[in-house]
């Protein structure tokens, strides 16, 4: 065949809800080019090639509705912005981004596609389609192709970019409870909510961490003290400051002992079951260079177990145990290591690894030396080894765990302030009270792991993800704030400004992005064009806001996407039947209808369309709401209007030159359309539109009739359109 291609036009990143999915989506432009007259079934051995280098494909189910649909849609025949839409989602999934939406579809450009893929990470997905389109062509030109390699590249970048386990585990469980989640940074700070509704978390700590409760925890002699004050069991212990005062504070304490610094972490530098002078001196050594001073403390029988507390309350516990290796009399301890513990699969370096690799640190190296080893010593067949006295605190143990130390360790977190805190035990059976056994807590940490928890190496994994959910947002708080989103054609900005105007007359501290700018109440912080996804999501990171208005035009959601996931109250305006958008392929009033209905599709169950039912394209779209409809019009007699109030629905509409609100037949008088300024200027049955529309989004956000009347009465009418500056001075002075 003759030589073909796919080529990019463009990629657009939809970093929130869209004509697509709730979800952010890369679409791509793409143009086959002379490849529109040669669908899969027509080129030879392009299925074979395809389905053998990814044999996953047999996965996809596509339109067909079953296991290798997509398969035999290929063996049927069909294009290559299809097959492009399927490889990228599959080449995501082997790269560690399972599932996802995928959608291809024509243009009225001929060879020209719109492909759409979805995107957790805007640079994996990209890359993924050009390595996608890359796979695709070397198939159709029977050419190699280098399908693993092609996968580890994103795998890596897929790594680099993605939350790590814990972080990740709280995200997962705010989202099953429908939390909106925005991430700060490109490491683990996430906001989860909105305005004056977010928390904050990072990793396993969150914005109700105190900074002197993790200071505290970093200092094991002051958390000792503190909980010893507070009858918790701890070791008994002493700061040294040489080796003479660590071999003499053991012999005060009694052998054997624990020598550790004071403030290090991860278990660096701490030394167990210490018996002699020698041994001592050495974990002193290293210990010393390890923080900024040593502790020698009594050593506690057992094992050591960590267990984790959220909002004092114990939600998980795990249990270490020792690491060893049996000799065969042929292999080196340090060749054991590798074959009996760093080959198991659950070790590795980073943090989807429950276990770590062992290595010989200066602790390991002590437990050889008191059995007469070294690391290139071969220990004879049979011989038990002792490597680490804990090789990785990994097996649940939540179960087990007696009533009394759950008390115990949620009470030490209080002591030292924590909201989450991973508290290290060490007891013999900690199915028992500690006091028997002479078992203490010997650590209190900020931040801790959850790995552990989530990927035991034996046991169930425990879900620490929701608990900490339910903890930052108890009572089924869902992180929201009341938006308004506002789209249509024409009005949206003067829509926009009058019900932030309500809201800010009800008490609310609202937030403002529209055409005009950005606003926090009263203060206009942004002058140019603010009516796009960067200066809402601006609106919805402010923890001073209470109540957030975002327009929202047709151009906003064909190229950025919404800056909010759901709203409580979604307006579309109106439809202007000649407005097109023909740099998006979007040529006709049906098309743009549908673009528009994306402010309804995001409207929460609990919340309100309103619509102008005026405009029959925007009044179709009332069935599309998961909530309930609130409908505005200049004609009472309209026929939605009218059914919409036989079945008992809300409606706010102009009659005899009042605004009227209605629910079912019962009707509110709510002011004379001449006291409203607004209506005096301009295009009058426009803006009478527009406070209509207003009204009706104050009345579904729950704002009482008088405050609407106050606040369409005396709206700035300046603010509505700048145009009209000296005609609103003179209609306000008037007014006085």
């Amino acid at each position: 065949m003759q030589k073909k291609s796919i080529e990019f036009i463009s990629m657009m990143f939809l970093r929130g809800p869209n004509i697509w999915a709730y979800r952010p989506v890369i679409e791509a432009w793409v143009d086959i080019g002379e490849l529109e007259d040669f669908p899969s079934n027509t080129i030879p051995g392009f299925y074979e090639r395809l389905s053998s280098w990814l044999p996953s494909l047999e996965e996809h189910r596509c339109s067909v509705g079953e296991r290798g649909g997509f398969l035999q849609r290929l063996r049927q025949g069909t294009w290559p912005a299809h097959i492009l839409e399927h490889v990228t989602l599959e080449l995501q999934n082997l790269a560690g981004m399972p599932g996802g939406l995928g959608r291809a579809r024509e243009t009225p450009v001929r060879g020209v596609y719109k492909v759409i893929v979805r995107a957790w990470h805007e640079p994996v997905t990209k890359a993924a389609l050009y390595a996608a389109r890359d796979l695709v062509m070397a198939a159709i030109e029977d050419r190699p192709f280098n399908v693993q390699g092609a996968i580890e590249q994103l795998r890596e970048m897929t790594d680099s970019l993605r939350l790590g386990p814990s972080t990740a585990c709280i995200v997962d469980a705010a989202d099953d409870r429908d939390i909106p989640t925005i991430r700060l940074s490109e490491d683990n700070l996430v906001q989860l909510g909105y305005g004056a509704s977010q928390r904050r978390i990072w990793t396993a700590e969150t914005d109700h961490t105190s900074a002197i409760a993790e200071s505290i925890s970093s200092d094991k002699d002051l958390t000792k003290r503190l909980l010893s004050a507070c009858g918790v069991p701890v070791p008994e212990g002493q700061l040294v400051e040489t080796a003479q005062e660590a071999w003499e504070a053991a012999e005060s304490i009694g052998l054997p002992v624990v020598v550790k610094p004071i403030d290090g972490n991860h278990g660096r530098g701490v030394f167990t079951n210490l018996m002699t002078q020698s041994e001592i001196e050495t974990a002193f050594a290293v210990a010393v260079d390890e923080g900024s001073g040593v502790v020698v403390e009594r050593f506690v029988r057992g094992d050591e177990h960590r267990l984790l507390v959220v909002g004092n309350r114990m939600v998980a516990a795990a249990r270490g145990d020792a690491a060893t290796i049996v000799g065969d009399g042929v292999s080196t301890v340090d060749e054991l290591i590798e074959i009996q513990l760093n080959s198991d699969p659950r070790r590795g370096r980073d943090e989807d690894h429950p276990l770590n690799f062992i290595r010989l640190d200066s602790a390991a190296m002590l437990e050889l030396s008191r059995q007469n080893l070294a690391p290139d010593s071969v220990p004879v067949d049979g011989r038990q080894v002792l490597i680490q006295r804990n090789g990785n605190v990994s097996i649940d143990v939540t179960d087990s765990v007696h009533p009394s130390v759950a008390a115990t360790v949620a009470l030490a977190a209080r002591i030292v302030g924590l909201d989450i805190a991973g508290i290290d035990l060490v007891a013999e059976d900690i199915s028992q009270p500690l006091q028997g056994q002479r078992g203490a807590i010997v650590e209190v940490n900020a931040g801790p792991g959850l790995l552990m928890h989530l990927k035991p190496a034996a046991g169930e994994p425990r879900p620490v993800g929701k608990a900490i959910i339910d903890h930052l947002f108890p009572d089924g708080e869902k992180g929201h704030i009341p938006i308004v989103g506002i789209s249509g054609s024409k009005g949206k900005t003067t829509v926009a400004q009058l019900v932030a105007r309500l809201l800010q007359l009800d008490g609310q501290y609202t937030g403002l992005a529209c055409s005009n700018g950005l606003f926090f109440a009263r203060r206009h912080v942004q002058k140019t064009d603010g009516a796009n996804w960067a200066a809402g999501r601006r609106v919805l990171l402010n923890r001073a806001v209470h109540a957030a208005v975002i327009e929202n035009g047709c151009r906003t959601i064909l190229g950025e996407g919404l800056a909010y996931d759901r709203c409580r109250v979604g307006v579309v305006t109106n439809l202007d039947q000649s407005e097109t958008f023909p740099d998006y392929y979007v040529n006709d009033v049906e098309h743009v209808a549908k673009v528009l209905r994306t402010q309804v599709d995001v409207v929460l169950p609990h919340g309100v369309a309103v619509l102008n039912a005026d405009d029959p394209l925007v009044a179709e779209m009332a069935p599309l709401c998961d909530g309930d409809v609130i409908f505005f019009g200049l004609d009472a007699a309209s026929p939605f209007i009218r059914q919409h109030r036989d079945e008992g629905g809300r409606a706010v509409f102009a009659h005899q030159g009042q605004v009227v609100l209605a629910q079912g037949q019962n009707e509110t008088l709510l002011t004379e359309i001449d006291a409203v300024p607004l209506t005096r200027i301009g295009q009058p049955a426009f803006q009478i539109q527009n406070v209509l529309a207003a009204a009706a989004a104050g009345w579904a956000l729950g704002i009482s009739a008088e405050l609407i009347r106050a606040g369409i009465e005396t709206f700035d009418v300046e603010s509505a359109d700048p145009v009209w500056e000296n005609i609103a001075v003179r209609t306000l002075d008037t007014l006085v």
